[in-house]
């Protein structure tokens, strides 16, 4: 399963540098680095010369798909080791924060792996580092798979810099899971969640309560997380009309009226009306809907499993709609190319890619995680074997999803060490939504400069 908590939260502060384009060379055979945190010798670099007496190209593939939704990957790299002879692939396997500890440190050293899977996110910071190299080329003919296929969102969310550093392994979008026993007791349609942010609001009375009589709310609507979460208030910030940055990315928009329209309705929401604690994170979140105290969370597939082991009877729908839209987000996790990796390699990571996105390696992948396809021609009938991938696969969801901060080198900044803290603040009451946010439109401001 994957961690509540998204790729990108595990992304470190780097100092800043001037922005380089040219390509870091990593210097082969230092496989001791990888060695120490996985307990396995080998190295993409390692095998260069293996690869070349005996024709097979063997790429080292670092990963962070150690939760639920390991034995379906392991699975598929089987499949595609076992289906030719030219093509091995190794997967290291490791955590997301070493994972990203890790890649820093190769990129100093000199040594790293041949191929990653990583937050698309973080692409940006990497590809600027020169640590990956741009795969236009596997999308610029059908070469190797009718890219067209693949869903725009996913593809897109790799690009920087007007190239694109990735090819979609898997995507997430969110959704809202409502308890539909919670919503039973407090005489609600347990059929019918919220559609609209007003639905919710009338439905907050009857759900958030104090239930011991100790004049404190112990029971809540919704389990909002408002840090080390995925982009639960970004999504509400769309469906008022407005978003952090502009849609270019060069200027900030926390001080848009729109935005602060949505914040000052979602703090007044949580601090006066109590539709959630404050204070959240997004391991704390899940905890409250997975423990029955609060009665609806946005949340995406990973959080099935462990909802369904813990007895909690769900459903699952697209977030409410707020007055401008009902979008919602979408998380992809993309591979990427080592820049040090041959043109060798390169060709053998696109056969690989190729036959992870094929439409047969897809259901298989859907089926066995309750991911939606990375693919647009799969039908949720498909999917029998797993329900759940069809809904957040659902054309209506993947036509309203949309990435968090794209194309950004300094997304993970905005987003942790900017937006969340600012939020705490007018969360906790200590600063007034407008202050708080156009002080943060500057900070945010600063941050798009660097990257002009």
């Amino acid at each position: 399963m994957r961690n509540h908590i998204p790729d990108g939260l595990f992304r470190r502060a780097v100092p800043r540098r001037p922005l380089r384009r040219t390509g870091i060379v990593l210097v082969t055979g230092l496989a001791l680095s990888l060695s120490a945190c996985t307990g396995q010798g080998a190295s993409g670099s390692g095998s260069e010369e293996a690869d070349s007496s005996n024709g097979k190209a063997t790429l080292t593939f670092w990963n962070g798909l150690t939760g639920g939704d390991r034995k379906t990957v392991d699975k598929l790299i089987g499949e595609f080791n076992g289906s030719q002879k030219k093509v091995k692939v190794k997967s290291v396997p490791m955590p997301w924060d070493v994972f990203y500890q890790k890649l820093l440190t190769s990129v100093s050293s000199g040594s790293g792996p041949d191929i990653v899977a990583m937050d698309a996110g973080q692409m940006p910071k990497y590809a600027d580092k020169g640590v990956l190299q741009p795969l236009d080329d596997f999308y610029s003919s059908k070469k190797h798979m009718d890219t067209s296929k693949l869903v725009p969102a996913a593809v897109s969310s790799s690009k920087f810099d007007g190239k694109n550093y990735g090819v979609p392994l898997n995507m997430a979008t969110l959704m809202l899971f409502w308890n539909k026993t919670m919503f039973k007791e407090a005489k609600l349609d347990p059929e019918k969640p919220p559609k609209t942010w007003g639905e919710l609001a009338e439905m907050t009375p009857k759900l958030s309560k104090d239930t011991d009589g100790d004049g404190k709310i112990d029971q809540y609507a919704l389990a909002l997380a408002d840090s080390a979460t995925v982009p639960m208030y970004p999504i509400l910030i769309w469906q008022g009309g407005s978003d952090l940055v502009s849609k270019d990315g060069k200027k900030a928009t926390l001080d848009d009226p729109k935005t602060l329209k949505t914040l000052k309705y979602w703090v007044k929401q949580v601090r006066s009306e109590h539709v959630s604690p404050v204070g959240l994170n997004g391991a704390k979140a899940d905890k409250l809907f997975q423990t029955e105290k609060a009665a609806m969370e946005i949340v995406g597939p990973w959080a099935t499993t462990p909802f369904t082991e813990a007895g909690v009877k769900y459903g699952v729908t697209r977030p409410f709609k707020g007055p401008e839209g009902q979008q919602t987000f979408s998380s992809v996790t993309s591979f990427g190319v080592s820049a040090k990796a041959s043109s060798q390699k390169k060709a053998a990571a696109y056969e690989f890619f190729s036959f992870w996105n094929s439409k047969k390696s897809q259901v298989t992948f859907s089926e066995g995680t309750g991911f939606p396809p990375d693919r647009t021609d799969i039908s949720a009938a498909e999917l029998k074997a797993n329900p759940y991938a069809g809904k957040f696969g659902a054309p209506e969801v993947l036509d309203s999803a949309r990435p968090h901060l794209p194309g950004l080198v300094s997304g993970p900044t905005i987003t942790d060490q900017i937006f969340y803290p600012a939020l705490q603040r007018a969360l906790d009451g200590k600063d007034d939504v407008e202050s708080v946010f156009k002080k943060a439109d500057k900070q945010v401001q600063a941050q798009l400069d660097k990257q002009k």
